[in-house]
């Protein structure tokens, strides 16, 4: 009964939503992250200590807290702008969309497909996008469900629209695998979350934490080249997704370790924090401590997919 009345309410927003023009919908958006600043007190509290943390020998306290309402005011407005460009087509989401960096990119390397190290920056369903823009790719990711199964089926339906395919990690890894050895797959993985107690132990804004290997193994073991994209919030509903340089999995005929490779990475990332702190999604925590050492990652040997 509740799962049902969650769908139908969240089928009405999104009706609404949908029905309005963009910039209404982000100013909506900032208004509710606005409200959630004040209401939420945990995730406040937890955005302010990530804030702290990182900048805090370089800001007083009152631009920390200035700067965890704008990003709760940033975070409201790319999920109401997520529910409404879902339902734009490339054409009408290119006038409020840039996209730089192409250039870089392989155009359509036969059964070869790429891996694009994604994190939550701006309205980052957008990077679903990419992919359709560039020959020969089929966009990809990884998501993991909803505990709700109406709410999940709803999500999905939505980001069916977008021409992505989304592989659920619990369930999909076989699927995975068969697109990533038979397809030009452009797979975007999330790696700016708490990996758990699996994941390798490195500096992520002054502080080690938990970072994910599946990029890397999922990049090696299938051959494809490794790029980072960060999306940037250029002005309300106004978006720039920039494609980084390739990062080198070899190295003199040798693979490098997962390590160097997502300390890349993890630098990338800083880099795109201290352009715009207020873009990238503070409210997660992203230094949480593990209750053992983290493992050195490699290349398995076995099938398992590794969850991002």
């Amino acid at each position: 009964m509740i799962d049902s009345l969650l769908y139908w309410a969240a089928r009405a927003v999104i009706a609404f939503l949908q029905a309005l023009p963009l910039r209404w919908v982000a100013r909506l958006g900032r208004c509710g992250g606005q409200l959630a600043y004040w209401l939420d007190a945990r995730h406040r509290r937890v955005a302010i200590s990530n804030l702290t943390a990182a900048f805090g020998t370089e800001l007083p306290p009152r631009e920390i807290q200035a700067l965890a309402r704008e990003n709760f005011r940033r975070i409201g407005e790319n999920y109401a702008s997520a529910v409404k460009t879902f339902s734009m087509s490339n054409a009408e989401l290119f006038n409020h969309m840039e996209l730089v960096g192409l250039e870089k990119l392989p155009q359509g390397a036969g059964t070869h497909g790429l891996v694009m190290v994604i994190g939550h920056f701006g309205n980052f369903e957008l990077y679903a996008r990419v992919g359709l823009t560039v020959n020969g790719y089929q966009p990809a990711t990884t998501y993991r469900g909803l505990r709700q199964p109406a709410l999940d089926r709803l999500l999905q339906d939505l980001r069916a629209k977008t021409g992505c395919r989304y592989f659920e990690r619990r369930r999909d890894a076989a699927a995975l695998k068969l697109a990533m050895s038979t397809e030009c797959v452009m797979l975007g993985l999330l790696a700016d979350q708490h990996a758990g107690d699996k994941g390798l132990r490195l500096p992520f804004l002054g502080r080690d934490c938990s970072t994910s290997a599946a990029p890397v193994v999922l990049a090696q073991r299938y051959e494809c080249p490794v790029y980072t994209s960060i999306c940037y919030r250029v002005g309300l509903a106004r978006w720039r997704v920039e494609v980084g340089n390739d990062i080198p999995l070899w190295q003199d005929g040798k693979a490098r370790s997962p390590e160097e490779v997502m300390l890349e990475v993890n630098q990338t990332f800083e880099r795109a924090i201290r352009k715009d702190p207020a873009n990238w999604f503070w409210v997660h925590n992203r230094w949480k401590p593990v209750r053992r050492p983290a493992v050195t990652a490699s290349v398995p040997a076995s099938e398992d997919v590794p969850e991002p």
